[in-house]
């Protein structure tokens, strides 16, 4: 589908409430389906010209909740629940319905998108310098004696499986 701007969107809408045309010949003549004309009303109907500001944002919590009780208790669509409260696609509810019936409430939280930042500041916590003799410096020195001990016995240990190997290639 192609994207259409704000201005696009207002024509198609006034085109349909002009009443000289319906949903499908309005979709059928921009090449769409007529639902989006149906929902692009539909926000017009709400919130006027403001529907269409392209507008990125993160939901919180307490604002999905409150679109979901509204649309259990009004009996009120997707799409009329999305203009009401200008919510751009009416799926982002329907998510919302799913996250909360499968997981509960906290599925709603909003989560930070993306890799995270590579601030090597914040990644590794500062190594406090350990007092020479400390509970805490010994028992760091003997787990890491312990592990260079485990890592000698495992090459040990490949070093005799391989002299013990019948395909042992002879040097001459």
């Amino acid at each position: 589908m192609a994207k259409f701007t704000a201005e696009e969107k207002l024509q198609a809408v006034a085109r349909y409430l002009n009443g000289n045309e319906s949903y499908r010949e309005v979709g059928k003549s921009l090449g769409i389906n007529f639902r989006h004309i149906y929902k692009w009303a539909k926000q017009f109907e709400h919130n006027g010209v403001e529907a269409f500001n392209k507008q990125c944002t993160s939901y919180t919590q307490q604002f999905k909740l409150d679109v979901l009780n509204f649309m259990t208790e009004n009996g009120a669509s997707l799409t009329e629940t999305a203009a009401i409260f200008n919510i751009p696609a009416p799926s982002s509810i329907l998510v919302w319905k799913n996250q909360l019936e499968k997981q509960g409430i906290d599925a709603l939280q909003t989560k930070k998108k993306g890799r995270p930042s590579m601030n090597k500041e914040s990644n590794k916590q500062p190594k406090q310098a350990l007092a020479e003799g400390s509970v805490e410096a010994l028992e760091a020195r003997i787990k890491q004696l312990e592990m260079e001990n485990e890592y000698l016995k495992k090459l040990n240990a490949l070093v005799q499986n391989k002299e013990k190997s019948p395909n042992k290639t002879k040097r001459k």
